[in-house]
């Protein structure tokens, strides 16, 4: 069966019409999928049950409740959402005082192998759909409280970048969820060509993953450095106009002896001199058998008030969920290597 869950209004609108239904039942069943967030097809209930009939033939709603749960004493909790082929995906739900985050995932694993991410170590098992994607929102039991969504969970968002841009379609059309393009936030390790699409095609805001400055060091955290430099992304950056209220901001991990040394914040200055932008400093959350370590709070407090005498923002991000996996991948990891082993026995 087909999921209807995760069309956007145009496929809706082919839906409707290779069924001999009307037009105008594609805005019913897109306001039935994404304001009203219906699990069956009969709760469609002003869709003629001829009309409902006929969908069944062929389609389901698609949705997912998380099969798994782990709450932090800090309030972080991490879901598990079942994906394609028996795999597992993560998202992150983070509540503050007037602020709650969702961290989502768009892809099952990653072909990107950062030195510092989990998820790499999976490998790439699929693209997420753009129903898989928005369902990690709407199926959190948290879904109404949520203020800001960042997809900065497992998988490189601009490898999948056509069902993110479509995601965020949904997520923001008046006919799908209606919210601001500035409740989002994209993170990407520097894909260029997706990244200029992205910046042309939506107002979401864009996060840069950056963790140093320097190319030979970057080759070696992160291998897109050989097919995508920093210097050409940054480059590109700077055609586009963001205006006042579109956000870039640089994700910057802090590794101990590593990218926290003085030279590191002269390259950094160097390098974003012209971009109004914001760095965020990351705590190193460990992962099991990496040779990273994370810098010392001193050290990152150091680091952020160099950075700001240069001119550049900086915050240091707050560490959540240490208690939980909190590491991109480490719960999905955990839970697909538990069922490979029961699968062995």
């Amino acid at each position: 069966m087909e999921a209807l869950f995760g069309k956007t209004l145009e496929e809706l609108k082919v839906v409707a019409a290779e069924n001999g239904l009307p037009g105008f039942t594609a805005k019913q069943m897109a306001q039935w999928l994404y304001t009203k967030k219906v699990s069956e097809i009969d709760d469609m209930t002003n869709l003629s049950k001829d009309a409902r009939g006929r969908l069944k033939e062929k389609y389901e709603i698609g949705r997912v409740v998380p099969s798994k749960v782990q709450a932090s004493v800090d309030g972080t909790k991490k879901y598990l959402y079942p994906a394609q082929k028996g795999l597992f995906i993560e998202a992150a739900y983070i509540p503050e005082k007037d602020r709650h985050t969702l961290c989502i995932s768009s892809q099952i694993g990653c072909k990107m192998g950062c030195l510092f991410c989990m998820t790499g170590k999976q490998g790439f098992q699929g693209q997420l759909t753009a129903g898989e994607i928005v369902n990690q929102v709407i199926s959190l039991p948290e879904s109404d409280q949520l203020t800001n969504i960042v997809y900065m969970g497992m998988g490189e968002p601009l490898d999948n970048v056509d069902n993110v841009l479509k995601s965020l379609e949904i997520f923001t059309s008046d006919w799908g969820m209606g919210w601001s393009p500035r409740r989002f936030n994209v993170s990407t390790i520097g894909v260029e060509p997706a990244m200029r699409r992205f910046i042309e095609e939506s107002d979401a805001h864009l996060a840069i993953s950056l963790h140093t400055p320097f190319n030979e060091e970057r080759k070696k955290l992160m291998p897109i450095e050989q097919v995508y430099p920093i210097e050409e992304v940054i480059d590109a950056l700077k055609e586009y106009d963001f205006g006042r209220q579109r956000r870039i901001s640089f994700e910057y991990i802090m590794f101990d002896g590593v990218n926290d040394t003085p030279a590191h914040v002269k390259g950094l200055t160097k390098l974003l001199n012209g971009i109004r932008c914001r760095i965020n400093l990351i705590r190193f959350h460990p992962i099991p058998d990496s040779p990273l370590r994370g810098s010392s709070d001193e050290k990152i407090k150091w680091f952020s008030d160099q950075l700001n005498k240069k001119g550049l923002t900086t915050t240091i991000r707050r560490s959540r969920g240490e208690d939980i996996y909190a590491a991109c991948g480490l719960l999905s990891t955990k839970n697909m290597l538990k069922e490979d082993t029961e699968k062995d026995y």
